[in-house]
């Protein structure tokens, strides 16, 4: 019987959502869902580790891994550039494995022109207040940088339209038992299954 393929799960947002967290959260219960290590130029923050975390680049070596079509998706934001590398994406999905992308609202709409296939996830705050909260929690922008980023996050919620599912983040144990809830419900669909069952009822 035809194997079936992995689910491409992206899930972005406005900075601050908590995206980091939750997909943290779905990796310690162990799910099959593998997570996709994007790259950045921007500098680690504390804790942060590379290859697991992000691949942290020079602007040089990113720009070099555009050049060289490696990327399934790239993005400048707030002055440094984001992008998802594209052979391992690949590589997992013909496995059989859930992966998921977590990343910005721009690197998801490109994701979505080249694998409109894929589930997309928007990841809300419960409120716009509350993800300025988040945001300056971290302690780690200035008062500009938070301004902007806010000024990008209404914006970026403008865009939900362009997703499959939204999940708002106001509990981060509810919010991965719906995305789990999506996982499942994605792999019952008829039209990523019919396939895989003509062969039970074809005649040799």
């Amino acid at each position: 019987m035809k194997k079936e393929k992995g689910l491409l799960l992206v899930l972005s947002g406005p900075a601050g959502v908590g995206k980091g967290t939750v997909c943290g959260a779905l990796r310690k219960e162990k799910t099959a869902i593998q997570y996709s290590v994007s790259a950045t130029t921007r500098a680690p923050r504390a804790g942060e580790v590379d290859g697991i975390n992000y691949f942290f680049k020079t602007r040089e070596q990113f720009e070099k891994m555009i050049e060289q079509d490696e990327l399934l998706e790239w993005a400048e934001y707030v002055g440094n550039y984001y992008g998802t590398p594209i052979d391992y994406v690949r590589e997992t999905i013909n496995k059989g494995h859930d992966i998921i992308l977590e990343i910005e609202v721009q690197g998801a709409l490109k994701v979505k022109e080249r694998f409109p296939e894929g589930v997309f996830i928007f990841l809300m705050p419960p409120s716009l207040a509350e993800l300025r909260n988040r945001i300056v929690g971290r302690g780690t922008e200035t008062e500009d940088i938070i301004n902007k980023r806010m000024t990008v996050a209404r914006e970026e919620i403008e865009m939900m339209e362009k997703y499959d599912y939204v999940v708002e983040n106001d509990e981060v144990n509810l919010a991965v038992d719906r995305i789990k809830a999506i996982v499942t419900a994605e792999h019952c669909k008829r039209e990523r299954l019919i396939e895989k069952y003509k062969q039970l009822v074809e005649v040799d």
